[in-house]
This record gives structure tokens, sequence and C-alpha cells, in this order.
């Protein structure tokens, strides 16, 4: 072995365990926000007086059972998670699947290669995360009576996910490499230009084309509910083109309600959990339609639109910083990939790895700006006089959904992408007085 050999290795090595640190660094900071987390909900006794008009005390316990139940699974799955990845990138697992893929790839090229490595990476990863999979379906949501999926359509569901993920995943990432190998010192501008309209269109094409392979998506019936919802899209000449209930209930009990489309092509989708039961779950028809002025308010303040982007600037930075360090052989020697250098592998370690401390301050700005959109959304609702309303829809999801309503503040400023229910109701009480 020659000198330059060793240097290599050694720089290697210490790009390796800086990757190392920088995960670990992260695992604790978010186990120390977990700690702080549980011991908060352990203390809480009292249910909130916001909420003792829908929970009652054994409901309130047992959200506090369910939030604590998650936290104790995050955390087992967080370490299993930072151990395996830990120990993946210590002894080069990576790499030893790149010969493998290489030695009985017949074509041997990069692309084929990269295929051929993806699959089998991401079928392997699959069947370390089932036992934890299963685990959270069929006993930790099972055991709070969430989990409305059999075996067979777990089973069903989960080989179609994965068979549409490797058909997206694996053109994706053939063209990435087509246009990195062959686009120039320019690159990253037309792999940034490809992406954008890629990711457009997938999500054109997805609630319409993939969404519906997952689950049934039925028109709304005609009747009040619908008669009301179209009304309010008038109202606010919000495009409406279609109104559908999807059969969530199949998956989960757990509630939801989105809209989707681009340009003057709305949809809206209810779950069908959203709606009002027998058995005291779900919403009135003014809850829904406060929680879709909510949504609506979303549309008018063109929130999907910022968010995107702003994920076309990050995509821009990101390609632009790959391209600026992707030759750099330690971060393949990094993952063991002494002898080769595919740019697969590259993109991957500059955007998961080098890329890391950047994206965990992104993660945290977006979170920020989330509750900012949230609030803005809310506001709408009120200024249409449906704050009553959306704060009973609020608290009805609350209790459907067993939301745990107490939070350190250090841990919910860093996850909570939506504000907590209680601080989030006390804003709506304040501005819908304003508006009176």
């Amino acid at each position: 072995m020659d000198e330059n050999s060793v240097v290599g290795i050694f720089d290697a090595a210490h790009v390796r365990d800086f990757i190392i640190i920088l995960l670990w660094i992260e695992f604790l900071w978010e186990t120390y926000l977990s700690i702080r987390q549980f011991k908060k909900a352990q203390c809480v006794t009292e249910v909130p007086d916001e909420i003792k008009t829908v929970m009652s005390k054994n409901e309130f316990e047992k959200a506090k059972q369910y939030s604590l139940a998650k936290l104790k699974f995050g955390f087992v799955k967080d370490t299993h998670g930072i151990i395996l990845t830990t120990l993946i990138i210590y002894y080069g697992a990576l790499a030893y699947f790149w010969d493998f893929s290489h030695d009985i790839n017949p074509v041997k090229g990069e692309v084929s290669t990269s295929c051929i490595w993806l699959f089998i990476v991401s079928l392997i990863s699959t069947f370390i995360d089932l036992p934890l999979t299963i685990y959270h379906t069929f006993v930790l949501e099972e055991k709070y009576g969430f989990n409305k999926q059999t075996a067979g359509f777990f089973v069903w569901d989960k080989i179609k996910a994965f068979i549409v993920n490797q058909i997206i995943t694996l053109l994706l990432s053939s063209v990435i490499i087509v246009i990195i190998k062959s686009g120039g010192p320019y690159f990253f501008i037309w792999l940034w230009v490809v992406v954008c309209i890629l990711s457009m269109v997938l999500l054109t094409i997805y609630p319409s084309v993939i969404a519906p392979l997952f689950d049934k998506y039925t028109p709304l019936p005609e009747g009040e509910l619908r008669t009301e919802i179209e009304n309010l899209a008038s109202q606010l000449k919000f495009p409406l083109t279609q109104l559908y209930v999807v059969e969530g209930s199949k998956r989960s009990s757990h509630s939801n309600a989105y809209f989707y489309g681009l340009f003057k092509s709305k949809r809206i989708v209810l779950f069908d959990t959203l709606l009002a039961k027998d058995d005291g779950t779900g919403c009135k028809n003014d809850e829904i339609l406060a929680v879709l002025s909510h949504e609506l308010g979303h549309w008018f303040h063109n929130h999907i639109i910022k968010n995107l982007i702003l994920m076309q600037v990050n995509l821009f930075l990101l390609f632009l910083g790959f391209s600026i360090i992707f030759k750099y052989k330690p971060l393949y020697g990094a993952l063991g990939f002494f002898n080769v250098q595919p740019v697969l592998v590259g993109l991957f370690v500059v955007l998961q790895y080098v890329m890391m401390p950047y994206n965990t301050v992104l993660n945290f700005l977006m979170t920020c700006l989330s509750r900012r959109f949230e609030f803005q959304a809310d506001d709408f609702a009120v200024q249409l006089k449906k704050a009553e309303p959306l704060e009973r829809a609020l608290l009805q999801l609350n209790k459907d959904n067993l939301g745990f309503p107490i939070n350190d503040n250090l841990y919910s400023a860093w996850h909570h992408s939506h504000p907590p229910l209680l601080e989030r109701i006390s804003v709506l009480r304040k501005n819908a007085k304003k508006v009176k």
C-alpha cells in the first residue's frame, strides 16, 4: 500500500468518525427532549379546564398512557436505529452490498449497479424494520383501539408500498446518476431543474394515481354536508372540482382532512373517521366546515406554494453543496468505498450526513414557520365566524386521537409543526373576541 493510500484511509476514518459523532449528537439531543416530555407527562394528573367538557378523567389518563407508550416506543426505535446505523457505517456494510451488486450485475454499469444496490439495501432495511413496524401497528396501536388492519391487509399494503417506492426510487435515481455523470461542471443546475419537474409531477399524480392503490376514495354523497362544503368553496372562490371520502377506517381510526391539486383544479378529501358516528366519535357538520375553513386558510394565504418554493430553494442549495464536495474521496471511504466512488453514494453521504447540521437547523426553522402558518389558517377560520365550531372540532379530534395536550415547551418547539392544543385554543378565543 502506497503513502497516498494510507493517507486516504486515514482521512476516510476521520470523516467516518465525524459522521458517527454527528449522528450520536443528534440522537442524544432527541433522547434528552423525549425524556423531558416523558417526565412532563408523568407529572400531570389533573385534566386541564379547557378540555374537561369533552374528556373525562379516565379518557385523559388513557391519552396520557398512550403518549408515554409512544415515547417509550420511539426511544427503542431510535436506539435500535442509531446502533444499527453506527455498525453499518463503521464496518462498511453498504460497500459490501455494492460489491455484491456489481458482481451479480451482468451489465456492470454504474446506473444498473446502483439500482441493484438500492433494491438490496431497501429490501434488507424493510425486513430489519418489520418487527418494530408490526409491534407499533398490532401491539401499541391495537392496545389503544386505533389499528383496524388485518394481518392480510397489512402484508399486502406493505408489498404494494415497497413496489411503488422501488419503481419511483429506481427511476429517479437512474435519472439523477445520468445527469451527474453527463451534466458537466454545472450539473447541479440541470439536476435541480429535473428534480423540481419530477417532484411537481409526483405531487400532481400521487393523490389521483398512487394514493387510490392503497385506500378507497368515493365521492361524498349528496346531502347537507356536501351542499354546505360546496357553498363554502363558492363563497371563497375556491376552485373545488371533486369532493371525496377516503376509507381510512380500514387502516386506522385516526382522522384527518386535506385538499390537493394545482392551479384551478382542487379536490377536498375527508377521512371517513372524521364524519360523526353513533358512538360519539367524529365531528358534526359545522365542525367539519370549521376544519375545512382552516384548510382553506392555507390555500388563501398561499402556504402550499410558499412551502414548495422553500423546498425547491433548499434542493438547489443541497445540490450546490454536493457539487462542491462530491469528488472528495474520503467521503466515500468513510462508508467503505475505497476503490469506487458511485455518485449516488456520494449524494447520499452529502445530503444525509455532511449536511446534517444544516438540515437540523432548517427542519427547526420549518417547524417554526409551520406553526405560524397554522395560526394564520386558524385566524382565517375565525374571520369566517367559525372560531367556536373550530374549537369544538379541535377538542373532539384531540379526544378521538387520544392526544395528550400537556407538552414540555422545548420538546414541543422542536417537534410539533402544529401549535399545542391548549395554546391554539387560547389564541382562537383571543382572536374570536376581536372579531366580535
